[in-house]
């Protein structure tokens, strides 16, 4: 069965549509991995559920008397950065692929590179505005407590606790108001605004320093990312591309000679003390191995790579079968242990991702007949992540295809405040149905 598609021009189509109560899943600029755009229908092609595309609402952006960023409708992170700087200011933070549209990674709680030195993107939001189900405009502040009358909330609350320091918990946070729309996925409403706390714009440099492969020798990756973590005020972002990634480029485009490469931005006024206390304090990096690059290449390399093994999951037919995982450092050497043995299985495979957070991105790139067998991996996968305290999904959200993974780290608490939100902020169940909100234990 097809499933109906909806493209609203402006908010008042939405309004109308979102009274009409019907079950919708929003999307916007379709950059999400855990929603299987080209194959939706397989996935959701049986139900009565309409797709309604937000990426043609105007959108509009201005700086606020608090020095703040509003934006509101369908602005992406590219539109948002080249905005500011024209401003002289930043954003603080975006996902890698800056395509992608603000209001949906706040919906996800998308977090991406530069969250090392300035926090994930919740703690950037100051507040939004959102249309609930009864078509009205609704303003959420960050001072406000979490409003929920739900027994099981307090025990909720204290299950966070353990995932307080990663980007995003297996479940939304649920402290300030805010929550209620950050990381919930669209399933309690539609966000039409959002308030962001900036930065007045500095210069910066980049840096990469190349390293044995990861697969062989962990020594390097292990000091680098115990020693960074005392230089997220001097260092903006930490971020790593193995060599397997690397290869999915023109050869013309890579520098990392066969080795992985481990990539700084620095703050320009603190260049020779990050030089002088953190590149020069490692044990075993050789100075010849240290490079500095321009701005446009380190971006363009960081977007390249996931774009190409993406591109070359679709054309192998396969879902992409991929990590987002984020662990405390210190577990940080257990999480690639379980990495290194994944190599030994004769699937392709990369790593990239957001080294100093201690959060990668490991990637099977399995042919069709190895899908089964990558699949039974990443379970096995979830359950290590589990005992390690880590987060199974700390940016990208649960979508649809990682629903499969994400029970073993709930509890009753969970369902029971999903249940009660979805109640209070949805009693007609028609904000994307299928989320991770609905499902039973």
């Amino acid at each position: 069965m097809a499933l109906k598609k909806i493209i609203f021009k402006n908010e008042d189509e939405l309004k109308a549509h979102i009274t009409s109560h019907t079950p919708t899943f929003y999307h916007s600029s379709q950059t999400s991995t855990v929603i299987p755009y080209d194959k939706i229908e397989q996935y959701l092609g049986d139900q009565k559920l309409t797709l309604g595309d937000l990426s043609n609402i105007p959108g509009k952006m201005e700086i606020n008397d608090k020095k703040n960023l509003i934006v509101r409708g369908a602005v992406s992170w590219k539109d948002a950065r080249e905005f500011l700087h024209s401003k002289n200011y930043n954003i603080k933070t975006s996902p890698t692929e800056e395509l992608a549209l603000i209001l949906a990674g706040v919906a996800t709680s998308c977090t991406g590179e530069r969250c090392f030195s300035f926090g994930n993107l919740r703690s950037q939001i100051e507040s939004l505005k959102y249309i609930d189900y009864t078509g009205h405009e609704v303003q959420l502040n960050k001072t406000d407590d979490f409003n929920l009358n739900s027994e099981f909330l307090p025990a909720y609350q204290q299950d966070y606790i353990k995932y307080a320091q990663h980007k995003n918990a297996p479940f939304p946070r649920f402290e300030s108001a805010i929550d209620l729309m950050v990381g919930t996925e669209g399933q309690l409403g539609v966000i039409t605004e959002v308030e962001l706390s900036i930065v007045e714009n500095f210069s910066v440099e980049h840096l990469f320093m190349l390293v044995p492969k990861w697969e062989n020798d962990l020594t390097s990756h292990l000091e680098i990312i115990e020693k960074i973590q005392n230089f997220r005020d001097d260092c903006i972002l930490c971020e790593l591309i193995d060599a397997n990634s690397f290869e999915y480029l023109d050869e013309t485009e890579r520098p990392n000679k066969g080795m992985d490469a481990i990539f700084f931005e620095i703050k320009q006024d603190r260049f020779d003390s990050f030089y002088e206390n953190f590149i020069m304090q490692l044990d075993h990096i050789d100075e010849e191995n240290i490079f500095q690059l321009n701005a446009s290449k380190f971006h363009h390399i960081r977007a390249s790579v996931p774009r190409a093994v993406f591109e070359t999951n679709s054309k192998m037919g396969v879902i992409k079968q991929g990590t987002d995982v984020q662990v405390p450092v210190e577990n940080f050497e257990k999480l690639m242990k379980v990495y290194q043995e994944f190599t030994r299985l004769g699937v392709r495979y990369n790593l990239f991702g957001h080294f100093g957070d201690a959060h990668l991105h490991f990637n099977f790139m399995p042919t069709i007949s190895q899908v089964d067998e990558c699949r039974l991996q990443l379970e096995r996968l979830y359950h290590e992540v589990l005992c390690l305290n880590g987060s199974p999904f700390a940016e990208h959200g649960i979508g649809i295809i990682k629903q499969k993974y994400i029970k073993n780290f709930w509890s009753k608490n969970q369902y029971e405040v999903f249940e009660d939100l979805k109640k209070k902020h949805d009693p007609n169940h028609q904000f994307f149905p299928q989320g991770f909100m609905c499902l039973k234990p």
